[in-house]
């Protein structure tokens, strides 16, 4: 190892790079927080930190009054030192005399948590599951006990769209559970196969129709009964021409089954009828209840005016009782770095918070000001508006906006709007002026529902369209829009059945 030299050493070098402070971290968590998340975090922290208090609000207080108090933010630096020099100078007869006004509010805390428990009283009971449903309609049916056994196995491998499918670990690709794969799993115990497969008849005779199946077109074809009308006719589409149906093929289909076309058009409206999933009902429901972050309300003059929604948040300030104990020199050196700590992150809190107030405000006053025909004359209205010119006029950086606008909700006299709803790209009309994709998508939405659905119009069709109404577009946006909103092509909105 002759060749090979080795250096033990130490050396410095300088390396530039970009460092974030806590307190900027927490700035920006709470600039992206939604009013209700910031509501948890804001009772979190009045739990973990004796540095918080709440203020009760007082009779008569404006809504202005019982907005979030930032008093008692104290100015900071990266160390701290700072809050130590200015709580010597802060009122000095604190150490022994505290107005009861200034204590923890225990009925503060408590109509917080009231808050929660209302919400939670109002809010409806949840629905049963897809097994609870069927497994209760089995106690009403007279079943061999082993039949009646092996039916509730069976409905505890549905899955959520109430199908007996489950994923192959080889292939990753769902694949269906058969009467011998369950008779082989039961509790290993050993099942003749005609039991089973009795039990998972039975299960595919419960509510909803279409339970138990293994895919689409069983699940469509256990939904069909001899009274749904042209009752044969929708069966042969199920099993033999559902792509047919898909690409609106219907000639297609007429010379293969020799059905009129216009009994063609009767049986795919009854298939349309059929739930592909018919489990999915019971699955938690998805809805969320949005509460605004600001509201936008006119004046009796015709402007505008912001508000923030910060009734939700407790009033919160620096607890002048936890300062005073701060201030005592004489307790050790770890408590004192404890309290030190803990002053600082609470200062840090109310000046996120105020932070996110102003910032908040002021980038939906500038949004309104830009969307201001929005609000005049509606949603057909909206104007072309990039974040970076929000963030001029605000004088932010654009990711600030960016956190400010996310998740967060604007009420106006319109109804509630995403406040990035407003933000999006566009195009020039004919005479020059800025057109915003959200119109053009309204647009194409009224060209299309105006068509005639004998010979709807192609693409390029709608393209002329728009240039008659004075927008200049390419064929490529049409349709990129148009399958954005999941509209199907010209030849399958043709409408064969039509005079």
């Amino acid at each position: 190892m002759s060749g090979i030299g080795m250096n033990l050493g130490m050396r410095t070098a300088q390396v530039q790079g970009q460092y974030l402070a806590p307190r900027m971290i927490q700035s920006m968590e709470i600039l992206q927080m939604p009013v209700t998340d910031l509501l948890e975090k804001v009772q979190a922290e009045l739990q973990e930190n004796p540095f918080l208090e709440v203020q009760e609000k007082k009779a008569g207080d404006t809504p202005e009054e019982a907005e979030f108090n930032p008093d008692g933010v104290l100015k900071h630096d990266d160390t701290g030192d700072l809050e130590f020099n200015r709580l010597e100078e802060m009122n000095r007869d604190w150490n022994d005399h505290f107005d009861a006004e200034h204590r923890p509010s225990r009925g503060a805390m408590e109509e917080m948590s009231d808050r929660k428990l209302d919400a939670m009283q109002n809010a409806a009971d949840d629905p049963p599951s897809l097994q609870e449903h069927l497994v209760e309609q089995l106690a009403y049916q007279e079943l061999d006990p082993d039949v009646h056994e092996l039916a509730e196995f069976v409905i505890s491998h549905l899955d959520d769209n109430g199908y007996l499918l489950r994923h192959d670990p080889d292939s990753r690709a769902l694949q269906p559970i058969e009467a011998a794969d369950l008779a082989r799993d039961f509790h290993a115990r050993e099942v003749p196969l005609d039991v089973m497969e009795e039990a998972v008849r039975v299960v595919q005779g419960l509510d909803p129709a279409g339970v138990g199946a293994r895919d689409t077109k069983e699940c469509l074809l256990l939904q069909v009964t001899d009274e749904t009308p042209h009752a044969e006719l929708v069966r042969t589409l199920i099993r033999d021409h559902l792509e047919d149906v898909a690409y609106n093929r219907l000639p297609l289909i007429q010379k293969k089954t020799g059905f009129a076309l216009d009994d063609i058009g009767e049986a795919i409206d009854e298939l349309k009828k059929l739930d592909p999933k018919p489990g999915a009902r019971f699955a938690a429901d998805p809805t969320r209840y949005v509460v605004p972050d600001v509201i936008v309300e006119r004046t009796d003059d015709g402007e505008f005016t912001v508000r923030l929604t910060d009734d939700w948040l407790p009033r919160v300030r620096i607890s002048k009782q936890y300062v005073a104990v701060k201030k005592d020199r004489s307790q050790p050196k770890p408590v004192r770095e404890m309290l030190k700590d803990k002053f600082q992150k609470a200062n840090w809190l109310l000046s996120a918070i105020e932070q996110r107030r102003t910032t908040l405000r002021r980038v939906t006053e500038e949004i309104v000001r830009h969307q201001r025909a929005f609000f005049d004359l509606g949603p057909d209205h909206i104007q072309p508006l990039k974040m970076e010119q929000i963030a001029d006029r605000v004088g932010v950086h654009v990711t600030t906006v960016s956190r400010a606008v996310d998740d967060k909700w604007v009420q106006t006299p319109r109804g509630a709007f995403p406040l990035r709803r407003f933000f999006g790209g566009g195009t020039k009309a004919a005479d020059g002026h800025d057109v915003a994709w959200e119109t053009i998508k309204n647009k194409l939405l009224e060209i299309i529902g105006e068509e005639c659905k004998k010979t709807p119009l192609s693409d390029e069709d709608i393209v002329k369209r728009f240039t008659d109404a004075g927008l200049t577009i390419a064929r490529r946006t049409v349709t990129k829009y148009r399958e954005a909103l999941k509209i199907p092509s010209s030849r399958q909105r043709r409408d064969w059945t039509a005079a």
